[in-house]
């Protein structure tokens, strides 16, 4: 009896210090096994559903529908409850994925904008040093240009002009002539002819007026000579007449049709007869003065455009440039 005794306060001993289970296990074991043997009623769920689906309620009060997802989930595997789980994921949906969604939309105003200040100001920068460098170079190639032009020297004539030739002709005085005959003198060439109404008197006149300025200004001796391109009405006589009508030193120089036709083809010289009316006819001819130095050589020609200061300084200038040579 006494043993008896002794073995129950024993045993009531023992179950008082034997530590208790955890009351979350009991909820978890009955709802497992309410599941199994054929579902809990309706509204039931265990201690680790609730907690899972309050986990998926703040986690979707924060912002991120992720976490809240996974925290449902997470409830709804310890605690069984499929139907907690979602309402807490739709619960965040609805209340904090407005808030998330707020804060992405001011993150694209602040950084998808299509100008940020950044990139305006560094926009300007590149446009002012493109701008700067641009200027730079154009300054370069036009000194570089410059440089290269006065580097440059002139260029000596490598030949004369195809201008002049040999010939045979008469004098005013009947005298044969050559080219020969103006050797060391400067001479000045006009070819024309004595019916001429308006444009050789006034050729020869300049010409005159010209030389006579010459021997004034630089006391230098040039040979005025005139080459008709008449040969059937211009005479010796005739020639002769007509030269001292414009200048005393003027030489005037006739032949016969051949004689004048390889003349003028020498100095690259046009003629030709118009109108002709019996008798009476016009010469159309080149209008130019040839200059030719004391070699009897091409230097320059001087046209219609030519006044008798203008001639006066371009004959000046030629003998001028040909000493200093």
């Amino acid at each position: 009896m006494m043993r008896r005794q002794a073995l129950q306060l024993l045993g009531r001993a023992l179950h008082t210090s034997a530590p208790r289970a955890p009351a979350l296990r009991r909820p978890q074991l009955a709802a497992v096994g309410g599941w199994r043997s054929g579902g809990a009623p309706a509204g039931f769920f265990s201690t680790d559903a609730a907690a899972g689906a309050s986990a998926a309620a703040g986690a979707a009060q924060g912002g991120s529908k992720s976490e809240a997802a996974a925290a449902a989930s997470s409830g709804a595997v310890q605690g069984g409850s499929k139907p907690a789980a979602a309402a807490a994921v739709a619960q965040g949906s609805g209340g904090g994925g407005q808030d998330g969604k707020s804060e992405q939309d001011k993150g694209k105003s602040v950084r998808g904008g299509p100008v940020s200040w950044l990139s305006f100001l560094l926009l300007l920068v590149t446009g002012g040093g493109i701008i700067v460098y641009y200027d730079k170079e154009k300054k370069r190639h036009i000194e570089e240009l410059k440089n290269k032009t006065n580097s440059v020297k002139p260029a000596q004539s490598v030949g004369t002009a195809a201008i002049g030739g040999p010939f045979s002709l008469l004098n005013h005085d009947g005298k044969p002539v050559t080219e020969k005959d103006f050797l060391g003198k400067w001479t000045l060439l006009y070819f024309g002819f004595t019916h001429c109404p308006d444009i050789c008197p006034d050729e020869l006149q300049k010409m005159s007026a010209a030389l006579n300025k010459i021997k004034e200004k630089e006391k230098l001796e040039i040979v005025p000579v005139f080459i008709s391109v008449d040969p059937e009405r211009d005479t010796v006589e005739q020639v002769h007449d007509y030269v001292k009508e414009f200048h005393e030193d003027l030489i005037g120089l006739t032949g016969t049709s051949e004689e004048i036709r390889k003349v003028a083809r020498a100095y690259r010289v046009y003629y030709m007869k118009t109108e002709e009316e019996g008798s009476d006819y016009l010469v159309d001819h080149s209008i130019v003065m040839y200059l030719m130095n004391p070699k009897m050589e091409f230097v320059k020609f001087f046209g219609k455009n030519y006044d008798e200061d203008t001639l006066a300084q371009g004959i000046i200038k030629e003998i001028r440039e040909h000493k200093s040579s």
